[in-house]
């Protein structure tokens, strides 16, 4: 039986909920949204500038190069300046680039300021990663990191709800809808970055909304945890990537994000061209699985955290989404489109929380900024291949089947290699001692 918590406890897990979750949260959720509010531009400005889906896929993937590039240098210079100062300069810098694309006009605008993109952006996620271990012990890391994370999903309610109006005013001061989308929608990245920058505390050491003895407590509860996944190691990306456990999480990664990534860039015109419906009706079945996503990634942040495990969900979830890609390739009516899409929201938000809480568990603290980045870096690589391959695919078949295909095949594979990881780590670093609240 799990012992109760104290009420020290209860209330420094509290205290950090409140006062750190939300606030990363919106910054995450600003940033997923100018990583991929491109896939309703496009519905617009492909046909405005002429891009071919290839010119398209480019693009789109230029960002994860980039970001997948500068994702370990990053991380280390957070580690050198904090993650308070480093984070709060990647968002206002990303939210400039993100407004910048208001100036695309030819595929090399295009294709620079994506890769500019990336660059800035890279690092927030596995930087926030990285600073949630050093607030939240291990036992209530999976629930902290589910209910930041859970802003990936709900940043496609935000973007169904508002992109086919930012469409529609097209015209509108001599600029074009999809420019008013990018304008409207970069924008807030560069207010957050002012709000972390005041806001964010340092360390529990530093956060004067901490009592000394809750301060204890965390510190106390952080310094067990860290004991028990083992001692310290520097802070290399070679010994990262020698790392057995970095690398199969990697390509678990390399094969969910890279086909994650294909379909949400090219998710609207999909869903148009499969459905019949206008961008404003495909807006909100866009936001109606963010939902889904939201309440699934919730509840599977719940279930790992009580059932000291986070493989079942993952390995469930993954051959899920094979599921609904294939049912994507092969769908005959709009109903089918509607639900294997909506499947596909569901599945994927356990799939990747999973993932992310995995790095946590099973990297020693202080290998984490590194072991994440080197994580993410491999898994975004997958995610600058993938938007290209899948363009060309279309402009060479006319249609999504092949790529859809592949997709399916490679979250097959996915279950295999998790299966295989789950075998090397069950009962050693996964299944720690777990407190609870009554």
């Amino acid at each position: 039986m799990a012992e109760p918590l104290s009420g020290i406890a209860r209330s420094a897990i509290a205290k950090a909920s409140w006062r750190i979750i939300p606030l990363l949260g919106l910054g995450y959720l600003v940033a997923y949204m100018d990583r991929v509010n491109i896939g309703f531009a496009s519905t617009r400005m492909n046909d405005d500038l002429h891009f071919s889906a290839t010119i398209y896929g480019i693009g789109g993937g230029l960002f994860f190069l980039s970001y997948a590039l500068f994702e370990v240098p990053s991380n280390l210079l957070l580690v050198r300046f904090g993650a308070r100062r480093w984070i709060a300069r990647i968002m206002v810098t990303w939210g400039l680039l993100a407004m910048a694309m208001v100036l695309v006009s030819v595929p090399w605008h295009f294709y620079v300021l994506r890769f500019l993109l990336g660059f800035a952006e890279a690092g927030f996620f596995p930087g926030v990663i990285y600073y949630m271990a050093h607030w939240f012990p291990l036992a209530h890391r999976g629930r902290a990191i589910s209910r930041f994370y859970v802003t990936a999903p709900l940043t496609s309610v935000v973007m169904g709800a508002i992109s086919g109006w930012l469409l529609g005013l097209d015209g509108q001061a001599g600029l074009h809808g999809w420019q008013w989308l990018f304008l409207v929608e970069g924008a807030p990245a560069v207010l957050m970055g002012a709000v972390i920058l005041w806001l964010l505390p340092d360390a529990p050491a530093t956060a004067r909304w901490l009592s000394d003895e809750e301060k204890a407590w965390l510190t106390g509860e952080l310094a067990a945890d860290a004991a028990r996944l083992g001692p310290p190691v520097p802070h290399k990306m070679l010994d990262a990537l020698r790392d057995p456990l970095v690398l199969q999480l990697g390509a678990i990664g390399f094969l969910c994000i890279s086909s994650f990534y294909a379909l949400t860039l090219s998710a609207p015109r999909l869903l148009l061209a499969g459905t019949g419906l206008n961008i404003s009706q495909v807006g909100y079945i866009v936001g109606i699985g963010g939902v889904t996503g939201a309440a699934s990634m919730l509840i599977a942040g719940w279930m790992t955290d009580r059932a000291r495990d986070r493989f079942p969900v993952l390995i469930m979830c993954t051959a899920l989404l094979a599921i609904a890609y294939a049912m994507l390739g092969l769908a005959a009516t709009p109903a089918i489109v509607i639900g294997a899409y909506l499947l596909f929201s569901t599945a994927w938000s356990p799939v990747t929380s999973s993932q992310v809480q995995l790095w946590a568990d099973v990297l020693p603290i202080r290998k984490l900024a590194v072991g994440c980045a080197a994580i993410n870096s491999m898994s975004q690589i997958g995610a600058a291949i993938s938007p290209w391959l899948w363009g060309w695919a279309k402009d060479a078949t006319g249609g999504y089947g092949l790529a859809l295909g592949v997709m399916a095949v490679a979250m097959l594979l996915a279950v295999v290699l998790t299966i295989a990881l789950r075998a090397k780590v069950r009962g050693t670093v996964v299944a720690v001692p777990l407190v609870v609240a009554a």
